[in-house]
């Protein structure tokens, strides 16, 4: 264990770690991939944060132990967003999509609008029965 970083970094890594095997576990489940995605983004995030707060500010009374666990430390944020890619790839072959539906913003594909390739026929909007007048009566 590093000695000089919090108990919450190897609490968030290792959390990490082990929802990241879940996901590879778990081949058809998409919330297991998106949550180690997630957890893989958090941690990068709070990795930087413990590494400016926590590292130690004079070089010269570090030790040999304490200064290969904070190059491994460091070599493990460095190695992070390739993992969120290849991660994210994952995402997407199980059949998760980018869309963010935030408001009156919406980012991802629109699937109304729809038509199949072997369907002849445009597809024909549903008639407006509320507001459409009926045939004209005889009085």
């Amino acid at each position: 264990m590093v000695e000089w970083l919090p108990t919450s970094y190897a609490w968030g890594n290792f959390t990490t770690l082990a929802v990241g095997v879940w996901a590879v576990a778990q081949r058809d489940s998409i919330d297991a991939i998106l949550m180690f995605l997630t957890g893989l983004l958090l941690t990068i995030f709070m990795d930087i944060i413990n590494f400016s707060l926590f590292y130690p500010r004079l070089a010269s009374h570090l030790t040999d132990t304490v200064r290969f666990s904070t190059g491994m430390a460091i070599f493990s944020l460095l190695l992070k967003p390739l993992s969120c890619f290849f991660a994210y790839q994952m995402y997407r072959e199980r059949g998760g999509e980018y869309a963010f539906n935030i408001g009156v913003l919406h980012v991802g594909q629109d699937h109304s609008a729809y038509q199949t390739i072997d369907t002849p026929d445009p597809p024909r909007p549903y008639p407006d029965v509320a507001n459409k007048a009926g045939p004209p009566r005889p009085y």
